[in-house]
């Protein structure tokens, strides 16, 4: 499709609004989801660095906690 001119590109037939909107909101989207990535992988990196800390200080037991269950008796 070949527009005369910028603002013909901009407003594209009426449906520019719809179509600047529909663009904003996906990289907004796509900055949103590469900001919420590197938090989750910066705390991931953070507390497996303390959790090797941790084991090469004899700190962490290797044993895990004992579960526990309890029977829920319906009245």
């Amino acid at each position: 499709m070949a527009f005369d001119s910028i603002s013909a590109f901009i407003v594209m037939g009426g449906h520019g609004p719809y179509v600047w909107t529909c663009y904003a909101v996906f990289v907004l989207a796509l900055l949103g989801l590469g900001v919420w990535s590197r938090r989750q992988r910066n705390t991931v990196l953070r507390t497996q660095k303390r959790q090797m800390d941790l084991e090469q200080n004899g700190r962490v037991t290797d044993k895990p906690a004992p579960a526990s269950f309890t029977r829920i008796h319906p009245s």
